[in-house]
């Protein structure tokens, strides 16, 4: 441009009838502006004079013809463009370089489209859905079975165990009984209610017994001392027919001397041994 100023700040030439430039409102002939304020093309290393035009990206410069992609050489002017290391790539070129690829279309995954990772892996948004509704997982709880994903509720539905007591679905833990599947707390004796997941328990037509209740409701009686044979702790006991004795009640019903191992006779309800049988 021509102007009214009279001279060059720096050089102090005349302008009348030049080009200038301004800068800070002082004038300065073209040389003189280039020389002083020219940015450096990070590309040619030449600098961009003010007759050419400056692109600019994160404080460095380059000419308009010497911005391209530093692979394919294509221009990025007015384009879309990525920077790795510094350098510019195309959006083709990144993607090729640095891109994920997705996990279930093996497409990569383009620069500026939002990716969803899980499990150190990567998917298109469009490819994170749960395998059965095909609905979109997004930030939704989700579980994994076989290297696929399913949502909560699908998931429950196809694969969950449902306890056999409240029919309700067991999301961890759990009691295997009968190859019935059953929560903890739901796993209780079927006399007392206390549930059964940490102790000993007897099993009586289906249904869970601790040691004391089954005893109290289905255990042998002594026929001598009228109590329970406890069922478990390897106690020994003695049975006849119908009948059946602890092992230390098993005597003879008049001198009360101990039967086990011995010889011994019966009258009505009474167990003698042979003295006692024989007089």
């Amino acid at each position: 441009m021509t102007s009214s100023h009279t001279d060059c700040h720096f050089c102090l030439q005349p302008l009348r009838g030049r080009k200038y430039a301004l800068r800070d409102e002082n004038a300065y002939c073209v040389p003189c502006y280039d020389s002083l304020y020219a940015n450096p093309c990070e590309e040619c290393k030449q600098p961009i004079e003010c007759s050419s035009k400056d692109l600019a990206y994160k404080g460095r410069h380059w000419h308009e013809g010497c911005f391209r992609c530093a692979k394919c050489r294509r221009s990025l002017v007015e384009k879309p463009f990525a920077a790795k290391d510094e350098v510019l790539l195309c959006t083709e070129c990144y993607s090729d370089e640095y891109s994920s690829k997705c996990f279930h279309c093996q497409k990569t995954i383009m620069p500026g489209s939002r990716k969803m990772e899980f499990k150190g892996s990567s998917w298109h948004e469009s490819c994170f859905v749960c395998q059965h509704c095909q609905q979109p997982l997004g930030t939704k709880p989700l579980i994994t079975k076989d290297n696929e994903n399913y949502c909560v509720p699908c998931f429950e539905k196809q694969f969950a165990h449902h306890c056999y007591a409240c029919k309700k679905v067991i999301t961890s833990g759990g009691v295997a009984y009968h190859d019935q599947p059953w929560h903890q707390e739901c796993f209780v004796c079927a006399g007392c209610k206390t549930q059964l997941s940490r102790q000993r328990f007897i099993s009586k037509d289906e249904y869970p017994y601790c040691v004391d209740c089954f005893s109290k409701f289905h255990a042998k009686k002594c026929a001598a001392c009228k109590k329970p044979i406890a069922a478990l702790g390897g106690t020994k006991y003695i049975s006849l027919e119908e009948r059946h004795w602890h092992g230390e009640c098993f005597s003879c019903t008049k001198c009360s001397v101990s039967l086990v191992g011995q010889e011994f006779l019966t009258r009505q309800d009474d167990i003698l041994c042979h003295k006692c049988g024989s007089a």
